[in-house]
């Protein structure tokens, strides 16, 4: 927690009994009233089904770019949880809107969860229980938090709740690594509710405790790497594609970066050639580099571009080139835009205040969420965990804890920020 931003959201929280914020007072007036404590009722009545969800949704695969068949599963149950104008958008989006009391077309408040995983189509899902525990690639990221939203939407609905804006609740596509945040980069710049949105709320993971305040940026590219190729006996002494391509990973992991902002970068998958006894005529690498500053992360991507043509060139210069150069194609892959929400923020401060008055200490982070592309545009936006335990994310023995005592009160979490975010009555 190295950032200033995070550094503010700690003193804020630190010396909240010291004066309170106005998102200090809109929590704690959400978190007395009627409406909230029905709504909280209701989650722990609704857990077995809550859980039930969560089984459900986690069996249906949803790999990246083929999120469809999940997201036709999630747009009926945002039907039958009892929103309005539910769709799937033209990128995959699958969401609903609750109506607030303003005018029609007036601010909205989006609670968005991703409906990709990480894994391969044919990745076994299916939901194996021990005792409490569930265990499933995807379950915890993000498939949990999916039902959570369900939950709070029958919750407004069966209780009537009222509030001063509309919620979009969402089920987006694209989050994980090739996806490129490609669902909410639709909703923010072509979507329908595009003008519309007064705050972002980003739900992943389970950790209720957890405040992304901050993005961290990435830039992600493959460069192919080609040359004449030949036999490795009969054409030793031509230009080698792997040679360019090995002095690249060699001097890219050179690049001095600062540990504050904290920047990073990494040669990741590699491919190509045709038999061990060939000079590869093609190969590929792909790298990333990320940073919570936008600056130092163009200034790693400037140096990579250069590393990468001063590669080539050496080569070219030290091998014959008789048959052919050299050459490198560089593909950018990923595109994620640092960004943050100061501490200052009513949204941040709400969240702060709500975690704290549930006994639970808030700890401010940057990540790599859906919030990313929000917060590069200004608008405010926070991550927040769906509640419960959970861990090995990505992997194939990824698990999350649905006791219902820790699961219902990380919940009571997400349910208490949304409603004084979107002004619950």
């Amino acid at each position: 927690m190295t950032s200033l931003a995070t550094l503010a959201l700690l003193l804020a929280a630190g010396s909240a009994t010291a004066s309170a914020t106005p998102g200090d007072k809109v929590a704690k007036a959400t978190l007395a009233s009627a409406s909230y404590r029905a709504a909280a009722a209701q989650l722990d009545r609704e857990h077995d089904r809550i859980v039930e969800e969560i089984v459900k949704l986690t069996e249906i695969p949803a790999p990246p770019f083929k999120e469809a068949k999940r997201a036709a599963a999630y747009r009926e149950m945002l039907a039958e949880a009892g929103l309005t104008d539910v769709e799937i958008d033209a990128e995959g989006n699958a969401m609903g809107l609750h109506r607030g009391t303003g005018p029609a077309g007036g601010p909205v408040i989006v609670l968005a969860a991703h409906l990709d995983t990480v894994f391969p189509e044919e990745t076994n899902v299916k939901v194996r229980r021990e005792g409490t525990r569930l265990h499933a690639p995807g379950i915890g990221d993000d498939t949990r938090s999916l039902a959570v939203l369900l939950a709070y939407a029958r919750a407004l609905k069966a209780n009537a709740i009222k509030t001063k804006y509309d919620i979009l609740f969402v089920g987006n596509v694209g989050e994980e690594g090739p996806g490129d945040l490609r669902g909410v980069r639709y909703l923010f710049t072509k979507g329908k509710y595009k003008d519309r949105v007064r705050a972002f709320m980003s739900m992943d993971g389970t950790n209720p405790e957890r405040i992304v305040t901050g993005g961290v940026g990435s830039k992600r590219y493959r460069v192919t790497y080609k040359g004449p190729g030949g036999h490795s006996y009969g054409a030793f002494g031509l230009v080698n594609p792997m040679v360019a391509a090995g002095r690249t990973v060699t001097d890219f992991y050179t690049i001095p970066v600062p540990k504050t902002p904290k920047t990073t970068y990494a040669a990741s998958v590699t491919g190509g050639g045709t038999s061990v006894n060939s000079i590869p005529n093609e190969i590929f690498v792909e790298f990333d580099m990320r940073s919570e500053n936008p600056a130092e992360l163009a200034k790693v991507e400037a140096r990579f571009k250069t590393i990468v043509q001063a590669s080539v060139d050496a080569e070219n210069a030290a091998r014959s080139t008789r048959e052919g150069k050299i050459t490198a194609d560089l593909k950018m892959i990923g595109d994620r835009p640092a960004g943050s929400t100061p501490a200052t923020a009513e949204i941040v401060q709400i969240a702060t205040a709500v975690i704290t008055a549930k006994g639970m200490k808030p700890a401010a982070s940057f990540s790599s969420t859906d919030s990313n592309l929000p917060m590069s545009l200004g608008i405010p936006a926070i991550t927040i965990g769906s509640g419960g335990k959970g861990d090995r994310a990505h992997s194939l023995d990824e698990w999350i804890d649905v006791e219902k005592g820790a699961s219902v009160q990380g919940m009571s979490v997400g349910l208490g920020i949304l409603l004084a975010a979107a002004g619950a009555k």
